[in-house]
This record gives structure tokens, sequence and C-alpha cells, in this order.
């Protein structure tokens, strides 16, 4: 059994060493799994950046989700059983052979479905549905706008919108991506490079998803018109500041809040973080988990695989996401 350690902060080609490991029992709740690959999250970008506050001392092992194969289960699990091919939210520890993990953030998938695809089901797809329907409460024919819409989450809101029949505003950084944005079947593709989305954008907004943060969460909030929600799971840009100053400039950039402004136009904000509901609301990981699962059974939501690499190839894979040249799902695969 093996696992990619996180031993520095820096970039991907000095960040990971490969390393023996063993694997604890399972406890009541929880499941063996001998992982056949895992995902790549934006996430795992800034931790090995060390910018990601919930990481643990190094070294350590990141990863929010695997697909694999259950070798074991715990005496209450009730949910999947041993052989099952799965899905699961591991909350770490996920760059490795084999995992030990919450049943509850798991759920069973379809023994032909394709690797790349299930990965996407993980932290992309699950936050995806929780911030649309949990946390935004998404209505059929609402407008929207999804900040870095061909990234995995933003491909996952696209696909969810689009099935509530919404009207969909999407930003990306590159004429490639705004025509995959037209293929998912985003109405209006803005490149932030070249255009600004709020001088584009010409009507209220119903909710808006954001992923960039400073700037341009500002903005977004201020498209929403009555009833608008807006939904954070995330600060990308933090990347482009640099030092102690410029990181002070990012946080005063989102702009300041009283709850008059919200009680008086109707607005709310939610913010999304998946790993305090893994910790806190199990049943509510489980849910969201078993529905995108369902809805990839039944066809409703069709992931995009960006690239699915060999474990040699982990460091590439780790400097493509970061550098933002990738679309949809990035995933590792242990049988090189």
């Amino acid at each position: 059994m093996e696992a990619f350690f996180l031993v520095k902060n820096g970039s991907a080609d000095v960040a990971f060493e490969r390393r023996a490991i063993s694997l604890k029992q399972p406890e009541a709740l929880e499941v063996a799994i001998e992982v056949e690959a895992f995902g790549l999250n934006f996430a795992d970008v800034t931790a090995r950046l060390g910018l990601y506050r919930d990481c643990p001392p190094l070294p350590t092992v990141v990863g929010y989700e695997v697909v694999g194969r259950i070798t074991e289960t715990g005496s209450d699990v009730n949910n999947v059983s041993k052989g099952d091919r799965v899905i699961a939210f591991t909350r770490f520890g996920g760059y490795a052979t084999h995992v030990v993990t919450d049943s509850r953030g798991v759920a069973k998938i379809e023994e032909d479905y394709p690797v790349g695809k299930a990965l996407a089901l993980g932290v992309q797809y699950t936050t995806a549905y929780f911030s649309a329907e949990m946390a935004s409460s998404l209505n059929p024919g609402e407008k929207v706008l999804i900040q870095a819409a061909a990234g995995g989450v933003g491909t996952a809101l696209v696909q969810l919108c689009k099935h509530k029949g919404c009207k969909i505003y999407g930003t990306a950084g590159s004429e490639e991506k705004l025509a995959y944005l037209r293929n998912q079947g985003v109405d209006v593709p803005i490149n932030y490079r070249t255009q600004d989305f709020s001088e584009v954008i010409k009507e209220d907004l119903d909710v808006v998803y954001d992923s960039i943060g400073g700037s341009t969460f500002k903005k977004g909030f201020k498209l929403l018109g009555p009833g608008g929600r807006m939904v954070s799971f995330g600060a990308a840009s933090q990347l482009d500041a640099g030092n102690f100053f410029s990181k002070i400039r990012f946080g005063l950039s989102f702009g300041f809040y009283h709850p008059v402004q919200f009680i008086m136009n109707s607005k709310s904000l939610s913010g999304v973080n998946m790993l305090r509901i893994a910790d806190h609301k199990q049943h509510l990981l489980q849910h969201a988990i078993e529905q995108v699962a369902q809805l990839a059974k039944e066809g409703k939501i069709d992931p995009y695989v960006g690239g699915v690499y060999p474990a040699s190839q982990l460091n590439e894979a780790h400097t493509a996401l970061e550098k933002r040249k990738t679309m949809g799902k990035i995933g590792i695969v242990w049988e090189e």
C-alpha cells in the first residue's frame, strides 16, 4: 500500500513523495476501499502552495475523493457492501492506493461507469448539487451566473442549472473554453480576460455561484436582484495575491456587508465548504453524493473529463490544474 505525501509547499515538482502506508481497521460506520483512481481539486493546489488552512501539518496525504472497490465494512454500515464499486469522499488521504473513510460519504456506481466521470461525482458534482439544491434552492427558469464555468464544479453547475431550465451566464478565460461552455449549454459565455462580466450582464440575476472571490465576488453580488442568492465556495484569485500586503488587499476587495443590506433587498449569502458538511452534517453529504450518483445513472448529468493521468504524472496534472489549463475533471489512476 502506497500514497503520495505532500512533504513541502511549493512547486508540484518538489512537493510530493511516494511512500509506503499502513491501513487501520474500519470503525463502525467506515469502509475500507482499494483505490482505482483519485481526483484532483483546486483545494489540493492551494494546500500544496500552503494557502489552505484546513490542510493537516506536513507531511500529509491530501485528496478528497476516490473511485474504488470496498474490501471491508464496519459493523454499522448498511448503504454499501463488500465488493461494491464506489465513489467516496475522503476528507484528506485520497492520494493513496487504499483508504478508510466514512460510509456516509460513499455511493455505489455502475461497474462500467468511466473512472474519470465517476471521480467528478465526488467533490465537484457533490459541491455543485449542495450549492444549487440545498444552499440556494434553485428554481426552474432562474437567471444565474457561474464563475469559472469551464472548471469541474462550474461544469457540474452548468448541467444542474440547465436541467432546471435556467438562463446561464458563464465566465471562462479562453476562446477554447468559451466554445466548451456553448457546447455545454451556457446561454451567454463571457471571456473574463477581455470582458467585464458586470458590464455584459444587463439584467438582475437570481443566483451567482462564485469560486473566484475578491472583487469578482463584489461585482457579482451587485448583480443580484431582489430575492437573489450569492453562493460562495472558493477563492481561486487568492493565488494572484503574492506578498502580505497583496493578501490584505485581496481580503478587502470582497467588500463590506451589513445585515440591513440583505434585509432591505431580500438578498442572501451562503458559503459552502464540504469539509464542514462532512464533519458536522454527514446525512446531508450522504444525500448529496447519492443524488448525483443517481442523476448520473439516469443520464441527467454527464461529467466532462479533462484528463486522467497515470500516477507517474501527478506533478504534471497538478501544474496543469494550477495554471488553469484544464477543463472538467482531472484524475489520477494507479494502474500505469
